[in-house]
């Protein structure tokens, strides 16, 4: 969801007084050129700052354009330009400077309404990603006694040293937007440091803002924890939560059954059943690495005592996509969702977490566990619950080019077969028999595709690169053997020059991407596509049957994804599972090519997130606040219970990320229905309680 920008912009820019040299743009002078701007009069402010008034007319990209004397803002760190929006709305300012040598940055950053503040641009490439976090913490804050609005992320050169142009530009204005402009300075690089200091408290809790649900004592903490949630609401369902007035078959087991043109869950005891789940209900997720950073936490709890049980050390996780370019990722982390739940419950406080969660749960219309959670919280206690079945080992790889979670595993590698066989023995041990247990997951966001035009036939030309060894590739050049028999006609049908096989076999060889002249190389991809999606299912679900006969075989819990791996997973699988990141299911799928496959679809993630609870990140479907979330949330579940092909939906997830980076990626998005202090958003989780109840009734 995203709010309209008004076309008209006023932004002041006033004088600061500072050591380093300045251009003034108070007056006249031949530093400043206007491209589509019109200059006025000088204006004074009650502060006795000094401004003076430009008008950004209609037009791609009017813009005030500064060529300072050489050395005139060296050497420098950081850029200072004060700043003031006097419209009623947020708006876009873009600031592009040149250097010597090809030396280029560009930021674009939000400019709240309110009072002057002082725009900060450091002189280098940087990113939240470089402080060990995915979003950096909200602008403007005050930093002594200034308003400061620090521009957190700068593409470009990796340090600018000499100054040589700097463009100020409104984009594409649709009326006259006036601003204001006073002097631009240098200083040293200081400010981007005090933006990250100090943001969080020893409670994990963002420290410039105030919430609701924020505390600021052990006390009450305790207190606010004390109230029992209401009684769940279990008139007209079974004991799994299935609605007893919509009858299918008892089986002793969850299933899927089809009537008419409508997909459902089946309870083990014959009632039609949506899965309303949460996922990551577990006590871990609020770790986040401290090591290196200290200065960034605020009454950090020491190393020692009772407070040496929420200290642990992790891993380099550099090598992912996900954490690549990512600063603080190893080392000593702290755990503050579950310092907490130690301050709130003393020793006995995981079981205490536990029937408070399991509670609140089921008060709130949740009647399924999801993935990564504590299956303690659940079995047996009127809550089904899934499990995961996640395959890890010495088997080869496929490259994708996008690998945000790692390679894809090569399914036709004996060892990958093994490794599966392994992990479905794992996740199967104990629990085969309990009639609680809705299915299992495989894998999560596997990268069976990658963005772009093109993204469709990653895997397939990620194959082809490969090494001669490559059980995978190996497998995809006896596919094209079988069909073409000669490599001279591949070639001549491809379009490329390849006359014998042992070129594609080649380490590097370069596959052509799919043309209208040459349709058979999408066609020979696809074929292969599907392939591969099914050796990886069929693995995995002839293992499942093996050791599990009875429960859902769930699916892989697609990300990014190609029509040939849904349909594979459909043939081999008892539902699809989809992460669907839209403002409803609808956006984030092909319905209409689902239906044709006849498989019934669980939602295995959504979620919509906003920065006004702590974390900084909103995810990847942001809303403007928490009364949107809430919104949000029931137009979601709505549209997710009237769909005929879909059986369930599971939030992402339980808690808030940590403020400053969960351990895996840094993500630190508020996304949770309880904070880092297990406190429950309260406008929210009414909210998701609602629209709960009415889409167990929609069915």
């Amino acid at each position: 969801m995203k709010r309209a920008v008004f076309p008209i912009l006023l932004l002041v820019l006033a004088g600061r007084a500072a050591a380093m040299p300045a251009i003034d743009l108070t007056a006249d002078t031949p530093a400043v050129r206007l491209d589509h701007v019109q200059p006025g009069a000088a204006q004074r402010l009650p502060d006795g700052e000094t401004l003076r008034g430009y008008t950004f007319e209609p037009a791609a990209r009017p813009q005030v354009i500064l060529t300072p004397a050489a050395g005139a803002l060296d050497p420098a760190g950081e850029l200072r330009l004060r700043v003031q929006n006097a419209m009623p709305w947020a708006v876009t300012l873009e600031v592009d400077l040149e250097g010597s040598g090809g030396a280029r940055l560009h930021a674009a950053v939000g400019l709240p309404a309110g009072p002057p503040q002082t725009l900060v641009l450091p002189l280098h490439a940087t990113s939240p990603r470089a402080f060990g976090m995915q979003a950096g913490p909200p602008m403007p804050f005050e930093d002594h006694g200034e308003r400061v609005l620090v521009a957190t992320t700068v593409e470009g050169t990796p340090a600018l040293h000499a100054v040589r142009t700097l463009r100020l530009s409104v984009p594409a204005p649709q009326a006259p937007q006036t601003v204001l402009l006073g002097r631009l300075t240098a200083a040293a690089d200081t400010t981007l440091h005090a933006a990250y200091a100090g943001i969080v408290d020893r409670y994990g809790q963002y420290t410039r803002a105030a919430w609701p649900e924020k505390i600021a004592s052990d006390a009450a903490l305790r207190a606010a924890q004390a109230g029992a949630p209401a009684a769940p609401m279990r008139e007209g369902l079974d004991r799994y939560g299935g609605r007893l007035a919509a009858r299918g078959e008892a089986t002793g087991w969850f299933h899927t059954q089809k009537l008419g043109d409508r997909w459902r869950l089946v309870t083990p005891e014959g009632h039609e059943f949506f899965s309303i789940g949460v996922n990551a209900v577990a006590v871990d997720g609020g770790r986040s690495y401290v090591e290196g950073r200290e200065w960034m936490f605020d009454g950090l709890p020491p190393d020692q005592g009772p407070w040496a049980a929420f200290h642990g050390h992790g891993e380099d996780r550099s090598q992912t996509g996900a954490a690549a370019g990512l600063a603080y990722h190893q080392g000593e982390w702290f755990d503050f969702y579950a310092a907490n739940l130690y301050r709130a419950d003393g020793t006995q406080w995981r079981e205490a977490w536990r029937r408070r969660t399991r509670g609140r749960l089921e008060a709130w219309g949740v009647n399924t566990l999801g993935n990564w959670s504590d299956e303690a919280v659940a079995r047996g206690r009127n809550l089904a619950y899934t499990r995961s079945i996640n395959i890890t080992g010495d088997y080869g790889n496929v490259a994708t080019g996008y690998d945000y979670w790692g390679r894809m595993p090569d399914p036709f590698d004996p060892r990958f077969v093994q490794a599966a066989d392994r992990a479905v023995a794992q996740a199967t041990a104990g629990v085969r028999d309990d009639p609680w247990l809705l299915g299992y997951f495989v894998d999560n966001e596997l990268a069976w595709a990658a963005p772009g035009a093109q993204g469709r036939w990653a895997l397939a030309q990620g194959t082809l690169r490969g090494e001669p060894g490559s059980a995978a590739k190996q497998a995809f050049l006896a596919m094209l053997e079988r069909k073409y028999g000669d490599a001279l006609k591949l070639g001549v049908a491809w379009g490329i020059g390849v006359t014998r096989w042992d070129a594609l076999a080649a380490t590097g060889f370069q596959p052509p991407a799919p043309d209208q002249a040459h349709p058979a190389i999408a066609e020979d991809y696809a074929a292969w596509l599907r392939a591969y999606a099914e050796q990886y299912f069929r693995v995995v679900a002839q293992s499942l049957r093996r050791h599990d006969p009875h429960h859902l075989f769930l699916g892989g819990r697609f990300a990014v994804r190609t029509p040939e791996a849904v349909a594979a997973c459909a043939k081999w699988c008892d539902v699809l599972s989809i992460n669907v990141y839209a403002d409803l299911p609808q956006h984030g799928m092909d319905s209409g090519r689902l239906r044709t496959l006849d498989r019934p679809v669980l939602v295995s993630e959504f979620s919509f997130g906003s920065t006004d609870r702590g974390p900084f990140g909103t995810g990847p479907v942001a809303v403007w606040n928490e009364a949107q979330r809430g919104e949000a949330y029931a137009r979601f579940l709505a549209a997710a219970a009237a769909d005929p092909i879909i059986v369930g939906a599971h939030w992402f997830d339980y808690a808030d990320q940590p403020a400053t980076g969960r351990l895996l990626d840094g993500e630190n998005a508020h996304l949770g229905l309880v904070g880092i202090t297990d406190l429950p958003f309260g406008s929210f989780v009414d909210a998701v309680k609602a629209a709960n109840t009415a889409a167990q009734r929609a069915r």
